[in-house]
């Protein structure tokens, strides 16, 4: 029988994300804290007192393990302000929904050109210096030697960076997504000399970190090109979660959890749907569009193009456990990545709860994606590109046959790798 250690290794994490934030940017940490204790850490948990979050989920404040110890430390939020100015803009801009440039209005642009450039890697850097000055202290009283930053928002890494070469820690740098390649950086109206900045401090971190923690195999080849630095690929999982008993939507649903960006915004998808109602006999009274999480007015515009509002059912932003209820009751689940040679690394969060959901995954992305091999792997559902409409709208109608036939099922294999304790010791097993 495996016995426990009595004494725990003390180690910090600096994260901004933290409940009762929302979103997916908070499960990670969060799990990997609760399970840390079980391969003999204490985990110290940095984070702002009085943060500016784009989405709360007071659900996930339960979660939060009681073997750890948090620490607060007082943030200046330029969010904060700016939302005198616009409130909806500025909630939209630090969730990571930016309308296409041509679509901007002047105070988009110019709170995107203040954030690219005034506040460099991002809004949250005020905070730095402060938590620096803070956590040496704190480091030297605890008797803390390894320190963990989380980013984005990438001024965790910044802190990092100080307490490491002013104090010689093990420095752990968890990236959840890139830093200058991700999807919305070039949407920052960055100048020459904000662009470079971003890039010598990415540089910076990069190569002095002891270890770099990555997402998916895609980062780990980008960040390779720039550092000799260890870069271990840790991907986010799933949890056991406990849900009510459930019966399957009566409807042929098909539901989109999470937020469904501008650029997320399959054409493709749209047109097999129109067809599929037109040309199959049943469809249209059957078939239900879910949309849970925030949608922005571009994706409803261009559904409500191709007139499939009426099928719509938006939900919006719910707290995860009504998210994973929906995730377990609906027909088919979509996943949805944007069409670009920069999205190709991206593993949404949310691909690991859907493959344990026991319901069939309908995925679409750009080629060659990270997540259509563990798709394929794990047999939980099919990839598409989005140049693949036919076959797109083939699968969908195997599936809606399927559903009429009461036969439609997943046959998952090899998930126990992605199950959160299991990642948590891949983490583990790095920590000096």
């Amino acid at each position: 029988m495996e016995t426990l250690p009595t004494t725990r290794k003390k180690i910090l994490i600096v994260t901004y994300y933290w409940p009762p934030a929302g979103g997916p940017g908070v499960q990670r940490w969060l799990k990997f804290v609760k399970y840390l204790p079980d391969f003999g850490f204490e985990p110290h948990v940095y984070i702002p007192e009085n943060p500016t979050y784009p989405i709360l989920d007071e659900h996930w404040v339960d979660e939060v393990s009681n073997k750890a110890v948090i620490v607060k430390n007082k943030i200046r939020e330029p969010y904060r302000l700016a939302s005198f100015l616009s409130r909806t803009t500025t909630q939209k801009i630090s969730s990571g929904i930016i309308p296409k440039v041509k679509k901007q209005s002047f105070l988009q642009k110019l709170m995107l050109w203040i954030r690219g450039n005034i506040f460099i890697p991002d809004a949250r850097v005020l905070w730095v210096k402060p938590s620096v000055h803070f956590l040496k202290d704190y480091l030297k009283e605890q008797g803390i030697e390894t320190v963990i930053t989380t980013g984005p928002p990438h001024s965790m890494h910044l802190i990092g960076l100080h307490l490491k070469q002013e104090y010689n820690v093990q420095w752990i740098a968890d990236f959840r997504d890139p830093w200058t390649t991700i999807g919305y950086h070039k949407e920052l109206r960055l100048t020459k000399k904000s662009a470079q900045k971003h890039k010598d401090l990415e540089k910076k971190v990069l190569q002095t970190a002891d270890l770099i923690v990555v997402t998916s195999p895609t980062t780990q080849k980008e960040f390779a090109q720039i550092t000799s630095q260890p870069i271990s690929v840790i991907t986010n999982g799933y949890d056991v979660e406990k849900v009510t008993p459930f019966a399957l939507d009566e409807k042929f649903s098909l539901a989109h959890i999470g937020s469904f960006l501008s650029d997320r915004n399959p054409r493709i998808l749209w047109k097999a749907l129109k067809e599929l109602i037109k040309e199959e006999p049943g469809f249209a009274s059957d078939f239900q569009l879910k949309l849970i999480g925030k949608v922005s007015q571009e994706v409803l515009d261009t559904i409500a193009e191709f007139k499939l509002s009426p099928y719509v059912l938006n939900l919006g932003y719910l707290p995860h456990s009504e998210a994973v209820l929906h995730q377990k009751t609906s027909q088919v689940l979509l996943l949805i990545e944007i069409n670009s040679e920069e999205t190709q690394c991206i593993i949404p969060g949310k691909l690991f709860e859907y493959m344990v959901s026991g319901r069939p995954i309908v995925a679409i992305g750009p080629t060659e994606s990270d997540f259509e091999s563990i798709l394929n792997e794990t047999n939980t559902g099919h990839f598409f590109t989005y140049e693949s409409k036919e076959a797109l709208k083939h699968q969908i109608l195997v599936h809606y046959r399927d559903y009429k036939n009461q036969n439609l099922k997943v046959y998952p294999v090899g998930l126990q790798q992605y199950s959160r304790k299991s990642l948590t010791q891949q983490l583990a097993s790095h920590i000096l």
